[in-house]
């Protein structure tokens, strides 16, 4: 009885590994040909820039004030020195955070505006690995070496996404 299982797993086996289909995709250029990711782009971009305006008029501000306490006269008393020094520094403490708030926002954004595109991206993969009957699908340059009878599904993902 086991050499009978044996026997046909050893004729199944070969067979089965011969029935198997794989497949690349090139999801980077399927995701910078996508229009919503030019969009996506584009209002990352402009929040880029509010930002860069606001942080340039707070390095503004800052220089400002360092000008005004170069400019104090040298007999202006130590508390007044004081004073300003400290509101130099919190200025520039205020910068510091705001820049990093920043920076956080725009990979905030970043994340959130990609997230349904990626989602769509894998959607029209899955349909076009089911429609093919695709054992595997594997992003383009992710193996170490692809035979020749692996099929690149980039073209028909795109038409997928008609683009």
């Amino acid at each position: 009885m086991i050499k009978k299982i044996l026997v046909a797993l050893a004729i199944a086996l070969p067979s089965m590994a011969f029935a198997q289909k794989f497949a690349v995709v090139d999801t980077e250029t399927i995701m910078t040909a996508m229009p919503e990711t030019k969009a996506a782009e584009e209002k990352i971009q402009q929040s880029s820039k509010t930002y860069q305006d606001e942080f340039d008029k707070l390095n503004e501000e800052i220089n400002k004030k360092y000008a005004e306490y170069q400019a104090l006269p040298e007999d202006t008393p130590n508390s007044i020195k004081e004073r300003r020094q400290q509101e130099i520094q919190e200025l520039a403490e205020k910068v510091q955070r705001f820049q990093q708030q920043a920076q956080q926002d725009l990979e905030r954004q970043h994340m959130q505006l990609l997230q349904p595109i990626q989602e769509k991206l894998l959607n029209a993969i899955k349909s076009v690995g089911a429609e093919g009957q695709y054992t595997m699908v594997f992003p383009n340059g992710m193996s170490l070496y692809t035979g020749t009878d692996v099929i690149d599904i980039t073209d028909a993902v795109k038409a997928k996404l008609g683009i």
